[in-house]
């Protein structure tokens, strides 16, 4: 048995999310079940909707979906807070029951660094996850704490974008 490894997808460029998919395929390739879910997008993103049809992967979707952080009220956050950990809760759950190989977090570094979910939790699952598991994380700017348990951290850097001009 391989000793599963964390990966991080982060920085300003387009892509993150993409690579996370791209590993997710590669997983299901090998004969191995992949759970995916993001946090802090809506149900409706174009990958969710080839991923829901690949047998092996398991889509865990948002209950609710919140405007961006900077825009939310104390109690709109706590809210976020309850359901973004229950979303983290049934990942975890759904990977440990079906004997996945891999798990992907989309946007999990944007929800922990918005205290959006609870952090604790995740820093107790990433210490203490199971061996073999492979845990995939998307967003921007690593907390310290997540980027020293990674494997792997790959920066994905913005050369020019459309919203630039």
């Amino acid at each position: 048995m391989e000793k599963g490894l964390i990966h991080i997808y982060t920085g300003d460029g387009k892509g993150k999310t993409t690579a996370s998919v791209g590993l997710a395929i590669r997983c299901l390739g090998s004969g191995e079940k992949v759970v995916f879910t993001q946090l802090m997008k809506g149900n409706h993103s174009s990958e969710r909707k080839i991923l829901e049809q690949l047998s092996g992967l398991y889509v865990v979707p948002a209950e609710k979906t919140f405007g961006f952080s900077w825009t939310l009220t104390e109690e709109e956050k706590a809210e976020a807070r309850e359901v973004y950990t229950r979303q983290f809760d049934k990942a975890v759950a759904l990977a440990s029951e079906n004997g996945c190989g891999m798990v992907v977090f989309d946007e999990m570094l944007s929800a922990y660094n918005c205290d959006m979910i609870e952090r604790e939790k995740v820093l107790d699952f990433l210490k203490h996850k199971p061996e073999a598991l492979e845990v995939v994380l998307t967003g921007r700017d690593p907390a310290p704490e997540i980027a020293a348990l990674a494997s792997y951290i790959s920066e994905i850097k913005k050369i020019k974008h459309p919203y630039d001009e």
